[in-house]
């Protein structure tokens, strides 16, 4: 379970980005109400990827990385990057279906091909981060949610 969760989630995140690039083709090509369609099962799949991914960190705890010493802080680095990418196509997403859904066509327009970049780095970048932590090396340790949290209260 410690591992499928993980997979799960990572197939969410990756439909939901391929749903986003078929929105983003069907608006160039002014099928406007397909490309809301689709957009809203973006949206849609990737609230089931944060649900799947909220749940397995909650309920299992968080993986550490498992791959060798000397790439470790790449690793921190790529997941920061992905963590900032993630928070931000968040946002920027909820930002960018709500102003879709006002009509608010003129901030949308300027807002939705930056979204879409964001949201497809931070995919991509989330599907890797499965890739290293689950598939390429042996994934490291879990600590549960809170046992992580109490040790950083005990901490400060």
């Amino acid at each position: 379970m410690a591992t499928f969760l993980p997979f799960v989630s990572t197939v969410f995140i990756a439909i939901s980005g391929l749903f986003v690039a078929i929105g983003w083709v069907l608006v160039a090509r002014r099928k406007i109400e397909a490309h809301k369609k689709v957009m809203y099962w973006a949206a849609i799949l990737a609230v089931v990827f944060f649900i799947t991914y909220l749940s397995k960190t909650i309920f299992i705890g968080s993986t550490s990385f498992g791959g060798p010493d000397d790439i470790r802080l790449y690793y921190t680095i790529f997941l920061l990057f992905h963590i900032t990418m993630a928070s931000l196509a968040a946002v920027l997403g909820i930002i960018s279906l709500t102003t879709g859904y006002k009509n608010n066509l003129k901030l949308h327009r300027k807002l939705g091909p930056f979204t879409s970049v964001v949201w497809f780095i931070s995919a991509t970048t989330g599907i890797a981060v499965y890739l290293l932590l689950y598939v390429i090396y042996e994934p490291g340790e879990t600590t549960q949610l809170f046992d992580a949290i109490l040790n950083l209260i005990l901490f400060i």
